[in-house]
């Protein structure tokens, strides 16, 4: 028994090793190039099925041509021993008939282990059978249930709408009602919201106001003299004015509106249902999932109030520069609030260039490097003294309630003058209610920004939404420090409205015994505030004023920019039907142009392995160079210079053809 059971294991590791991992492997490599391979339904089942039971027979069969063939060689060899022949043949013969011997019983023992294998698969093979047609019935029977449970509850929402006394300005209702706000009457509550029980501790500090008038102490003794930002900030009238917008004279007249969002209606489940633990990247979306923005401009709009920075640039005060460049990282999740539809995914090599030097004060480029795993390099020069620069990677999850998406990658902000180099990371978006519900996005976790020069720092918090908090809505808090690890100033705001800091006068623990830090401090000053949308921003995608500007055809701008993709012209018109044709072949022209570079792998490489594939999307960014950052220790993409060189000679001859 003992043999058999090793033939058996020997036997059910062979099956294993050569088909059954090297499917799996298959399966979950992930190669976003080829089609998407959807999983399996019920013709594939009985397929699959099929083909086993086929090799079952075959191995029947197989069992029982050993079993015979095994006996007439045994047969064989007794008749020649039988047979008179000389003592030096008969010799070899006995060797002969030992070999034989060992070899009958080898083959009986794998004989009675591939029986008792036969027997066990078709046994296990009915049961399989019964548990994977009711697991297929179960399935169709839960989208079923959810659809039906979908198309239920937007009745109901329709009716609730439609109700007397119901508020009719959508604007409003989307953003006071069922969004975030706790108490709504038409707050959607998903079941995977995360939930709070300490709600007091929400916060690591609790800030006292005091009225400058009537407070003379300061953290270090007496102030001889009534306590004043102007007299104890160098420079903080910088501050007083930094929540004010200039607005630039522009001699180019910008549009303010785009075509009206069409009403398509889709079944999101339909597409979602597949996808759920797959990189949202590599499976096939439909436009009317997308908004006429490519990321690339997304990543643009991210300077909507780089007035913040300008006002930074004449802080005397490093820690009062960091307030400012602090309200500059949080206004970047402003414009995402109703925001919930996802930008195009750019091309391998697709650029965008905003040049606006005479109103903005800026020039930026983005550049797609990477298009697997997503990843786009931004450069940002201004000619009021400072530079940012950036390589974001998109990474995103669909977990079937809520989509998850992570940015990777540092952000650089250099201030020319006094040479102050500030380096953060983005925070973790979240899309909720993806199945069921209206949808809403929510941002959480820490930011911490870092000034390289003087070793200042940062800590911003993004509260998570909480049905329960009493804490407003998308509440950002934030504590800016020196490098001794002394605290300045307090922020708090909310990462959709406005920042405001407020400077610490006197610091201690808490009383009552939790391990919170009370900041006595000055009366707040308005860092930040968000522009308002314009009229008719809910028929037009919730775009800000600047984001209707960044799709707008311009002359003179490469073959590469993002304004120029067909697909997402057509899409911004609302017409798409043709805008999906027009993103399948491009889609189609990229899996190409890969396939090409594959099949040009270098010589002596075995073509389709993994390091030929590795190979084949190593993509040389025409604008941007791999270099070592020195802070981080991460290789990102930097801007090596030419493209406005080359914008103003008009020669674009190295531009690859990808639209």
């Amino acid at each position: 028994m003992k043999g058999r059971g090793c033939w058996e294991t020997a036997s059910v590791r062979s099956f294993c090793s050569s088909g059954c991992l090297n499917k799996f492997k298959k399966d979950d490599s992930g190669d976003d190039d080829d089609e998407t391979v959807a999983p399996t339904d019920k013709s594939e089942l009985r397929y699959t099925l099929k083909n086993l039971s086929l090799k079952l027979d075959d191995l029947s069969t197989c069992n029982d041509l050993i079993a015979k063939h095994g006996a007439a060689l045994q047969r064989s060899l007794t008749e020649l021993d039988g047979l008179k022949i000389p003592a030096e043949s008969g010799e070899k013969l006995k060797v002969v008939n030992e070999r034989a011997t060992l070899f009958r019983i080898t083959s009986n023992a794998m004989i009675n282990a591939c029986k008792d294998f036969l027997e066990l698969a078709e046994l296990h093979s009915r049961k399989w059978q019964r548990a994977l047609q009711y697991e297929q019935e179960q399935r169709v029977h839960l989208e079923e249930t959810i659809e039906q449970l979908a198309k239920q509850h937007n009745s109901l929402e329709r009716a609730f709408r439609s109700a007397p006394g119901r508020a009719t300005n959508p604007a409003k209702s989307f953003s006071e009602g069922s969004l975030l706000t706790p108490k709504g009457e038409d707050s959607e509550e998903d079941e995977d919201t995360e939930y709070f029980d300490a709600m007091e501790d929400s916060t690591s500090f609790i800030t006292v106001i005091t009225e400058a008038k009537d407070d003379r102490k300061a953290e270090g003794g007496t102030v001889p003299g009534p306590v004043d930002w102007a007299s104890t900030d160098n420079g903080s009238e910088v501050l007083d004015s930094a929540a004010l917008v200039p607005k630039g004279a522009s001699r180019v007249r910008r549009r303010s509106r785009i075509p009206d969002k069409p009403n398509y209606s889709l079944n999101l489940w339909s597409i979602m249902k597949n996808c759920i633990g797959r990189e949202l990247s590599k499976i096939p979306m439909p436009v009317n999932f997308n908004e006429p923005l490519s990321m690339l401009q997304r990543l643009t709009e991210d300077l909507e109030y780089h007035h913040l920075l300008d006002k930074a640039v004449h802080c005397a005060s490093s820690v009062e520069q960091m307030c400012l460049v602090a309200a500059f990282s949080v206004s970047s999740y402003s414009t995402t609030v109703h925001r919930v539809a996802k930008p195009f995914n750019p091309m391998l090599g697709e650029t965008f260039e905003l040049d606006r030097l005479e109103d903005m004060g800026l020039r930026s480029l983005c550049e797609q490097v990477s298009h697997h795993p997503p990843s786009a390099a931004h450069y940002v020069f201004s000619k009021h003294g400072w530079n940012l620069w950036q390589e974001i990677t998109i990474a995103s999850k669909f977990r079937g309630k809520y989509l998850s998406i992570m940015p990777l990658g540092a952000i650089h902000l250099e201030f020319q003058a006094s040479g102050n180099h500030y380096v953060w990371r983005k925070s973790t978006s979240t899309v909720h209610n993806i199945i069921v519900g209206k949808l809403w996005i929510d941002q959480s976790g820490d930011i911490e920004i870092v000034n390289h020069k003087t070793n200042d720092r940062c800590q911003l918090k993004f509260m998570p939404y909480s049905y329960f908090s009493k804490e407003a809505a998308r509440k950002v808090t934030g504590v800016v420090s020196d490098s001794q690890g002394k605290a300045h100033y307090v922020l708090s705001g909310s990462w959709d409205e406005q920042m405001e800091c407020s400077k610490i006068l006197h610091s201690s623990p808490s009383s009552d015994g939790k391990q919170k830090t009370v900041y006595q401090t000055l009366p707040a000053k308005l860092l930040w505030k968000k522009y308002p949308l314009p009229e008719n921003a809910e028929n037009m995608y919730y775009f800000s004023e600047l984001a209707l500007t960044l799709n707008e055809q311009e002359e003179g701008v490469a073959p590469t920019d993002s304004r120029l993709r067909p697909d997402q012209r057509l899409m911004e018109k609302g017409r798409w039907d043709e805008a999906n044709i027009e993103k399948q072949r491009l889609e189609e022209k990229q899996r190409l142009s890969r396939r090409r570079r594959l099949e040009a792998c270098a010589p002596g490489r075995v073509c389709g392995s993994e390091e030929a594939e590795k190979e084949a999307d190593t993509y040389v960014p025409l604008w941007f160079e791999k270099r070592l950052d020195p802070l981080t220790g991460e290789m990102a993409c930097v801007y090596k210079g030419g493209y406005w060189e080359a914008k103003e000679k008009q020669d674009w001859h190295m531009c690859p053809n990808i639209f």
